[in-house]
């Protein structure tokens, strides 16, 4: 039977995707991801033949700028790799736009004092994760020239793969709220003493992305590789002009570029989706031994998947575009900027949730019963909005509080 995901007229609606000049640099390693998505999804983890690869390209140092070694992509370029590896396999996606994502703000924070440190990651093809969700409580004391970290720090996602955490602290030993200049940040190296990782994460999508707990006992961090930490206020004090960066680049908010690129990974996992969806069409019977080819409903149904697909992947792309020229102008981003991505984002992914609700709808019963990949893709999908970054009940209050002048949230 023909394979109706590449050979129909339709098939480019599916597949295009914005102009690149280079090819995507995770294209060699597709195959080797998509082969072990199903078993690490039941494992919980990825394959270490895969992680290896990963570690032996340059893909990890595509998000870092020039001054540090780095591939210097463009958000663009990120976005589609993002997008192709989510629809091999999301866990390694996840895992993947977490070290991007992190690995920006690290720059951002850590600066040009320490680009030392900064270039050696990258020239090492290192790993970085960043657990500080719910119930992350990290406390430092100073001792000499070292500050010793205690606590635990949450949602590490991809920490069993990396090779060093980012860990934001206050001083003090928890007894009272810390104040704005005794919090801190670090970056610490995930095998030394006193640093254990807990696999805590036992979640229904992207099973095999790592989103563990990381405790520190005793950990020596040495004073001078510890930094202000702006917090909540992050996004506006990168925007300070009289801050020193590395790039241009990282005074664009990580929080915001994860969203557009989360954005990218929801349409490359609906697009998979689809695409299998489509090719196995053919020789499917419904419920009388009609022919699901020719039922109304499914072609109706596969072409609402497919007007939401091409807008959400649409709407992405022309969001990392945006930052992108943002950049080669030199423009410090404003806070509508930050607001807009978000909401594109947000948006992108309704879109994607509900392209896969619709895909359900279609494959019905005998879809779920006969297996594949749709159920995974399915749990994955569930996780994307739900992200804190991109979380419509976040997003959209922060943007009707900007759009009103109200004070809200910051994060």
């Amino acid at each position: 039977m023909p394979d109706r995901s590449t050979s129909s007229p339709g098939s480019a609606l599916v597949t295009a995707t914005v102009d690149r000049a280079a090819p995507l640099a995770t294209a060699p390693l597709l195959a080797a991801i998509a082969a072990q998505a199903e078993k690490a999804d039941l494992s919980r983890t990825v394959d270490p033949d895969v992680i290896g690869a990963l570690k032996a390209s340059d893909v990890l140092g595509l998000v870092a700028s020039r001054e540090i070694g780095g591939g210097e992509a463009t958000v663009a370029q990120l976005g589609a790799e993002l997008a192709a590896v989510a629809g091999a396999c999301a866990s390694t996606a996840w895992c993947l736009w977490n070290h991007w994502s992190v690995f920006h703000l690290f720059v951002g924070a850590l600066g040009p004092d320490h680009a030392d440190l900064l270039s050696l990651i990258v020239a090492g093809h290192q790993w970085v994760c960043f657990p500080g969700g719910a119930g992350s409580r990290v406390f430092g004391r100073i001792d000499g020239d070292d500050v010793i970290l205690d606590g635990s720090a949450t949602f590490g996602s991809g920490c069993r793969y990396a090779d060093w955490t980012g860990a934001a602290f206050a001083i003090g030993d928890g007894s009272r709220p810390p104040t704005p200049d005794e919090l801190r940040f670090t970056v610490v190296p995930l095998d030394g003493p006193g640093v254990r990782i807990d696999a805590t994460w036992d979640g229904a999508s992207v099973r095999a992305s790592a989103t563990d707990t990381i405790h520190y006992d005793s950990v020596r961090v040495p004073l001078e590789r510890c930094t202000p930490w702006f917090a909540a206020n992050r996004a506006a004090a990168f925007r300070d002009p009289a801050l020193p960066m590395v790039h241009a680049r990282y005074r664009e908010d990580w929080v915001g570029l994860s969203d557009i690129w989360l954005a990218h990974m929801a349409v490359g996992t609906v697009q998979a989706a689809l695409q299998d969806a489509v090719a196995s069409i053919d020789g499917r019977r419904a419920i009388m031994g009609a022919s699901m080819v020719n039922m109304p409903n499914v072609q109706a149904n596969l072409g609402s998947v497919t007007a939401a697909l091409t807008t959400a992947r649409m709407a992405a792309e022309a969001a990392a575009q945006d930052v992108d020229a943002r950049i080669a102008r030199g423009d410090i981003p404003t806070e509508a900027d930050f607001q807009r991505q978000g909401a594109v984002s947000a948006t992108v992914l309704t879109l994607c949730q509900d392209a896969m609700l619709t895909l359900l709808r279609t494959l019905g019963g005998n879809g779920l019963r006969e297996g594949g990949s749709f159920e995974r893709r399915w749990r994955d999908i569930a996780a994307m909005p739900i992200h804190i970054n991109a979380h419509p009940d976040r997003v959209h209050l922060r943007l009707g509080q900007f759009l009103l002048g109200v004070e809200g949230q910051r994060f």
